[in-house]
């Protein structure tokens, strides 16, 4: 035993010859806790389970650090089927001492295995679904969820407890004592599971009584009572009358043998066409089953078949169109570059078509030509239309339309990356909007292209602003 105050392993003396603090009060209370863990230890040797976790909770309450006692406590509660209560004292014991801790083997032992934590999961809430079958009235689903649960988990005391309950309430005495017999298996000593047997055993013997005074009243009834004087003297059933029963009794049995006898002559031969029968039906079945199966399998390789054609057909219109979208690409460039040569000023109508242009058509697998092509329409279209989009971008930012300003200020930086007034009010339109990740991104996009510009410390400083607020 170790000192509380300074961690000095004690004498026999009553004062800690480390720090000189007075221990007797805590060699008490230490002996208490221990001497409670003593006896839920011997308890739960014989299998009183429950009267080991009153013992060993007042052993704790007399000192929490008891690590012993509290993995004790846990292995009890997982052989009653209390998974979680026993994880969480193992949980406790480890925060409290992580070093040399049996609980580590305990925890790790069903970590270890995901499918027993998911058992677990589903033990629970079958249960919980059982209680509230029962708080609904449900009593049969609560009856099939209770089952499913202790085919997970068959120690689970508190649902065989329940099960029982409703079977004491549909008056199921068997079922209901099966039960509770198993629970006194796992816990012999159980308050409510002896309270619920007692019950059973009390109505299971008076059903037992009343039915042993019945057929003791059939009895006298069937025999003939008259007084002589102060004596009650029973006459037995006549002699004559025993006999013609007798008589008829064997007429009847000799009867059942004779056509016993007829019946298993007869039988054979019953069976035998019966078996042709069935054998002619399981032919004609299995017939049937043959050309279905045939069937089956030449509709099966017609759609491997057609699925291959089909196949071959989509690469073939992939090959005429452009796999890559390079078809596609090239007539939006012809037709943007056809308008600019119609009517230069019509700077918005050439964007849309350079707009409708992917990403993956101005990569590696485009020609020279094509790239050429694009970048001068864009160099000559660009700036006007980023303009055009910032205009009409702004002023919704200013009415207070942070979707509207965001779509039409993001194309304007997209046409004009020089365009250092779209950048920096498209990251507001973002942070306005509730988009902080977009605004931040956007922010730092304005710091990277206009580094030293007073739009680039004002990106920094409403960073910062964000970040405070979050």
């Amino acid at each position: 035993m170790n000192c509380y105050n300074c961690g000095c392993r004690l004498s026999e003396k009553d004062y800690c010859t480390g720090c000189g603090a007075d221990v007797s009060l805590y060699k008490r209370i230490v002996h208490v806790s221990n001497m409670f863990y003593n006896e839920g230890l011997a308890k739960a040797n014989v299998r009183d389970l429950s009267g080991a976790i009153t013992s060993l909770r007042q052993s704790l309450k007399f000192n929490k650090n008891n690590i012993k006692a509290r993995n004790l406590l846990g292995l009890v509660y997982f052989e009653m089927g209390e998974v979680v209560a026993a994880l969480s004292e193992w949980v406790i014991s480890k925060n409290i001492r992580s070093d040399k801790n049996i609980a580590d083997d305990y925890i790790n032992a069903i970590q270890a295995n995901p499918s027993r934590l998911e058992t677990i999961n589903q033990t629970i809430k079958k249960y919980n679904q059982a209680l509230d079958y029962c708080h609904q009235d449900s009593l049969d689903l609560a009856v099939i969820q209770l089952k499913k649960v202790l085919s997970l988990n068959p120690k689970f005391v508190r649902a065989h407890q329940l099960l029982a309950l409703l079977y004491i309430q549909a008056e199921e005495w068997d079922k209901a004592k099966r039960e509770l017999d198993k629970c006194c298996k796992i816990d012999g000593n159980n308050t409510t599971t002896l309270r619920y047997l007692k019950e059973v055993n009390n109505t299971v013997l008076t059903e037992e009584e009343k039915n042993s005074s019945n057929k003791n009243r059939k009895k006298q009834d069937e025999a003939i009572q008259y007084r002589s004087g102060n004596e009650t003297i029973i006459q037995p059933m006549n002699i004559k009358e025993q006999s013609g029963f007798q008589t008829l009794w064997n007429i009847v049995i000799g009867a059942v043998i004779g056509l016993a006898i007829a019946w298993f002559l007869i039988l054979p031969a019953r069976i035998q066409g019966a078996k042709a029968d069935i054998d002619k039906e399981l032919k004609a079945v299995s017939e049937t089953s043959d050309v279905k199966s045939s069937t089956i399998e030449e509709l099966n390789q017609k759609i491997t078949d057609l699925t291959e054609e089909i196949t071959t057909l989509k690469t073939r219109v992939a090959s005429y169109e452009g796999t890559d979208g390079t078809m596609k690409a090239s007539d939006n460039l012809i037709k943007a570059a056809n308008l600019y040569l119609q009517n230069p000023e019509d700077a918005t109508k050439i964007a849309d078509s350079l707009g409708q242009i992917e990403d993956t058509a101005l990569g590696a697998n485009a020609t020279p030509e094509f790239t050429a092509l694009y970048t001068t329409l864009m160099k000559e279209v660009g700036t006007k239309v980023s303009a055009s989009y910032y205009k009409t971008g702004y002023a919704a930012y200013k009415q207070g339309n942070y979707s509207l300003a965001i779509t039409d200020l993001k194309k304007s930086s997209e046409f004009d990356e020089t365009n250092a007034d779209a950048l920096y009010n498209l990251a507001n339109a973002y942070r306005k909007n509730g988009d902080k990740e977009d605004a931040i991104t956007t922010y730092r996009k304005v710091m990277q292209l206009f580094e030293g510009t007073e739009k680039a410390k004002k990106s920094e400083d409403s960073i910062a602003e964000m970040k405070a607020e979050s």
